[in-house]
């Protein structure tokens, strides 16, 4: 899918990739969730289903945070508060941790949460705001959002695709 240019297409990318997420989820049994099964964000490391939802929510919840700071006219800490961009293996083992004592339900729930409260931010916005200037460095908040959503939702979609096949479908 081509890199979004507009609103429309920056809403309609994260649909779809959501979509295709949200099917490949819906196959992995509850009770295998935690089990480390996929090749990790840190190089050498594995992960779980569980952990990397957990990574989604956490980029989500980063990108609602970050429009909303700017939009209060407060600073944004890239990428986050005590992390650098060099260190983002560091930073998902953070939120591998935030968000180990959830379910699998409830890990889901939350990733949906933050899709929605991201798009709601985006349909809020005109197209100047999110694609007539530049936000972060030479990338416009479009391009932000898009970064850290229809673009992780694409790779963890195919990270399962590959656990399943090396693993079966359960």
């Amino acid at each position: 899918m081509p890199v979004p240019q507009t609103k429309a297409e920056l809403l309609e990318a994260i649909d779809l990739q959501f979509a295709r997420l949200m099917r490949e989820l819906e196959r992995v049994p509850g009770q295998r969730y935690r089990e480390p099964s996929i090749e990790g964000h840190a190089k050498g490391t594995v992960m779980s289903v569980g952990d990397l939802v957990a990574y989604l929510i956490g980029w989500g919840e980063l990108v609602i945070k970050w429009i909303d700071r700017d939009q209060r006219g407060e600073p944004v800490d890239f990428p986050e508060t005590g992390y650098k961009w060099n260190e983002l293996g560091r930073l998902a083992q953070k939120f591998y941790a935030d968000f180990r004592a959830l379910s699998p339900g409830e890990l889901v729930a939350r990733l949906k949460q933050s899709k929605e409260a991201i798009e709601a931010r985006i349909r809020d916005r005109d197209e100047q705001a999110l694609y007539g200037r530049p936000w972060y460095g030479k990338f416009t908040l479009g391009r932000m959002i898009q970064f850290n959503t229809s673009s992780p939702y694409a790779n963890a979609h195919g990270r399962l695709r590959k656990r399943k096949k090396a693993n079966g479908p359960t």
